[in-house]
């Protein structure tokens, strides 16, 4: 299977060439024309390092008729990739978020659904296990009942660096991900939230954000998507999040603590995450539903949703009022 890795632009682009690299039957390409020659952190220098092919320009990948390609370009340009990707028949997999503007995600979804092609999310946690295995009793209703409360937290580092996008826009739909999924994509009625720009001292930046959203089955969601106060990485929690049902609850972390302590060496704090690596798992969902014809894990239509709770929530941050996404 020919997979090609589109633009070097995301930080974790080049962690998706070295575990597609490594995966049988993958036939890696990558492009990223926009990256600078000498940079050893884009795409030419990656490619020469694991041996991959290298496509420098968009037609030039595109003429090699990828059956698979992973979107991780700057959040503008994606829906001009995704549609071009689904001209040339390629499943996509497109990195969160999907696009900066509801009318792109719209484009990008109809475009895949023309072309009969799937649109998945980059969503590792979603494809988590354990994950499943909550949705499976959620879903099953005996253990847990109604669900009516979810509260989710995801805080990691932020530099506060021109062009960093803020902490509602970087994390949130991670986290909104998992509520699409668990509520089977229950409608959201009504979002509320409250951001601000303490750690990362410009005002269009937020460091920190709490949404809440009201859905049509009546649950209620609460998540901090905020920046934690050390920049080390160590200081990263989540995905996580607290399901609360009628008669029980159910508490789910992507990156549970393994081994934490005071590292000598480095005179920091000492951090081993649990589990099994969520990229790879990712990644390998993805190509064997694409193998199949198909998406994989949350799809475009999930992505839409979380892009407009997002949206309703920057507008509820800038007048202080609840919003209707207007989902319908």
């Amino acid at each position: 299977m020919k997979v090609a890795v589109l633009s070097f632009a995301h930080e974790r682009a080049a962690t998706y060439a070295r575990l597609l690299r490594d995966m049988p039957g993958v036939d890696l390409v990558i492009a990223d024309p926009d990256g600078a020659p000498g940079d050893p952190a884009r795409g030419r220098a990656v490619a020469g390092e694991l041996g991959a092919s290298y496509a420098g320009g968009w037609d030039e990948v595109f003429v090699l008729r990828p059956d698979a390609v992973v979107v991780t370009s700057e959040v503008d340009r994606r829906r001009e990739l995704v549609e071009r990707a689904a001209e040339a028949g390629a499943h996509v997999l497109v990195e969160q978020p999907m696009a900066a503007k509801e009318s792109d995600a719209e484009a990008m979804v109809r475009a895949c659904a023309d072309a009969g092609v799937g649109l998945s999310l980059a969503s590792p946690a979603c494809f988590s296990p354990a994950f499943a295995a909550v949705r499976e009793g959620i879903a099953d209703g005996e253990a847990l009942g109604r669900l009516t409360t979810l509260h989710g937290s995801y805080n990691s580092p932020g530099s506060g660096a021109a062009g960093d996008r803020g902490a509602l826009a970087a994390h949130a739909a991670v986290l909104l991900d998992m509520v699409d999924a668990v509520l089977g994509g229950e409608p959201a009625q009504q979002v509320y939230a409250q951001t601000n720009s303490v750690l990362s001292g410009a005002p269009g930046v937020e460091s920190a954000a709490l949404v809440s959203v009201r859905y049509a089955n009546g649950a209620v969601a609460s998540i901090d998507c905020s920046w934690s106060l050390s920049t080390d990485e160590a200081a990263r929690s989540g995905p996580a999040m607290t399901l609360i049902g009628e008669k029980a609850s159910v508490e789910f972390n992507a990156r549970p603590r393994l081994l934490g302590g005071f590292d000598v060496a480095t005179g920091g704090e000492r951090w081993e995450s649990g589990g099994g690596d969520l990229y790879a798992a990712m990644l390998g969902a993805f190509l064997a539903a694409a193998a199949e014809g198909r998406g994989a894990g949350p799809d475009g239509a999930a992505g839409l949703r979380t892009l407009r709770v997002i949206e309703a929530a920057y507008a509820s941050a800038q007048t202080g009022q609840p919003v209707d996404p207007g989902v319908s």
